[in-house]
């Protein structure tokens, strides 16, 4: 039962505002976020547990003579406890140009569809059997989820903006023991409204296939070609060389390259915030998200900012200042980063190949904006003369991603979400590759 200090959740944010007022804070914003999410779990084949999950969560930031302070609750929450602590922590922080989105009150229409429990059993079953049709001997591992998420963000500026949006992912993981050989084969997807399990578990079966002989791998500087899911390691050092923070810090290679070729010629990235299941029609400044084009043929278009970075850089906001965490003051993300695809799908690249390593699953490799990086592949496939003739253990590749992104082979038309990131799989030269032979 809500005690009766505890505020309805209807008004909870207009209360936080006035009461912020009347505390002494000048401007305050209140970002309110509700999730409910139903995961369906298997283990060893069979189905495991059903679980729903509900979470709510409001974070007050105010400024009182300038200085900031930021307090987050969740579950029920006693309005001017919240006030009191943001007064309190910001009496600890310098004053600061308060940087807040002005009048606009929209509520967007809600994005994606919900779906029953028992359609993600249905889902988990049918892809488990599929697998275990092929290879009796795998034990599958899955998770199927729907989940409901709800934003709003207010503040003293008149800004009211709120979006609800429904998503849908799973996640397979097969697991195959031969003696003293264990291989895992993982894949997932994350979409609006349908998932498709027969998709999934091609993927799945093809991984597979391919590592029916484990088999040396190549070794010295040779065509690398980073699957779908893979490729998603290079295009975090691309973030965060894109990013206005990072160039007002000097941090970014490409701090001084704008109008300035940087990667491959065949490479477009942008921001495509209406795109797929991670859309998103604002960000958590209030600020309505739109298409950015970061990179168009190589050449370096633009950085993205949020509303703080974007005066400092003299180019105001691109709407997409995001919060790290509900904790977090909102800093510089993009929001669907899409890597224009190329031609051919992923056996053609691999048709291409004369002698090469396909990188499809590793472990680490978080290059940061170095861009120097050293992975262990986890599974890892040798090509020659255009086909995969096994898979790889005991394999690493080093190299650096700037200086892989100006030596691309080729890019496929197949493109996957890894997070709310589009890309498709790609072909580089320049790295090196070791491992052990047999």
């Amino acid at each position: 039962m809500r005690s009766p200090d505890q505020e309805n959740t209807e008004n909870l944010a207009e209360t936080l505002l006035e009461l912020a007022a009347k505390s002494g804070a000048e401007a305050a914003e209140v970002y309110e976020s509700r999730s409910l999410s139903r995961p369906v779990f298997f283990e060893a084949n069979r189905l495991k547990q059903l679980e729903s999950a509900q979470a709510e969560g409001t974070a007050l930031r105010l400024w009182r003579n300038g200085c900031p302070g930021l307090a987050v609750a969740y579950g029920p929450v006693v309005a001017q406890n919240l006030v009191d602590r943001a007064i309190a922590l910001s009496q600890l922080n310098p004053p600061e140009t308060i940087e807040l989105a002005t009048s606009q009150r929209i509520v967007y229409p809600p994005m994606g569809t919900t779906v029953p429990v028992e359609q993600l059993v249905s889902w988990g079953k049918e892809a488990i059997a599929l697998v275990r049709d092929a290879y009796p001997d795998v034990l599958c591992t899955a998770e199927w989820e729907c989940e409901v998420e709800s934003t709003r963000l207010i503040n003293s500026q008149g800004l009211d903006s709120s979006c609800t949006d429904t998503t849908l992912s799973c996640y397979l993981a097969a697991e195959w023991v031969r003696g003293e050989d264990f291989l895992s084969v993982a894949d997932g997807q994350t979409q609006r409204d349908t998932l498709d399990p027969g998709a999934l578990v091609q993927q799945i079966l093809q991984r597979l296939h391919w590592s029916q002989e484990n088999v040396a791998p190549p070794t010295g500087r040779i065509p690398v070609l980073f699957t779908d899911k893979a490729a998603d390691m290079l295009w975090g050092t691309v973030q965060a060389a894109l990013n206005g923070k990072r160039v007002i810090e000097g941090a970014s290679p490409w701090s001084d390259r704008l109008g300035q070729q940087v990667i491959s010629d065949a490479f477009t990235l942008t921001q495509q915030p209406a795109l797929g299941p991670f859309s998103c029609p604002f960000d958590d400044e209030g600020t309505p998200t739109k298409t950015l084009t970061l990179i168009k043929d190589g050449i370096l278009q633009l950085f993205y900012t949020d509303r703080t970075i974007g005066k400092l850089l003299g180019s105001g906001t691109t709407g997409t200042g995001f919060r790290p965490g509900l904790g977090s003051y909102p800093s510089p993300g993009l929001v669907n980063l899409v890597i224009e695809p190329g031609k051919g799908t992923l056996l053609d690249l691999i048709s291409q190949m004369d002698e090469g390593l396909v990188v499809d699953q590793m472990l680490g490799g978080g290059s940061g904006i170095s861009g120097d990086f050293s992975i262990n592949v986890d599974l890892g496939y040798r090509v020659r003369k255009g086909e995969i003739i096994g898979r790889v253990k005991d394999t690493m590749v080093t190299g650096n991603v700037y200086t892989a992104l100006k030596q691309l082979v080729a890019i496929s038309a197949e493109a996957d979400w890894n997070g709310p990131c589009y890309t498709p799989s790609l072909v580089v030269e320049g790295l090196s590759v070791t491992g052990r032979r047999e």
